[in-house]
């Protein structure tokens, strides 16, 4: 997913928003806060994935140690 963001980001940073009409610069716009709402849910995931390993260790830990 981070590769489709980074050539996401990269194609709208390249559009040329001088020469928009009124209808094109609200969709840019809604494009770039739902590009911003993908990064943060990536973010997120990454978050959840490093909590989701330590809850899995502990509890093999667990498993181990109360045998």
């Amino acid at each position: 997913m981070a590769d489709t963001i980074a050539e996401t980001v990269d194609l709208l940073y390249t559009i040329d928003q001088e020469n928009l009409t009124r209808d094109q610069q609200i969709a840019l716009g809604a494009a770039l806060a739902q590009l911003a709402q993908a990064e943060r849910l990536e973010q997120i995931n990454e978050r959840l994935r490093g909590i989701h390993q330590i809850l899995n260790t502990w509890l093999l830990r667990q498993n181990v140690d109360g045998r």
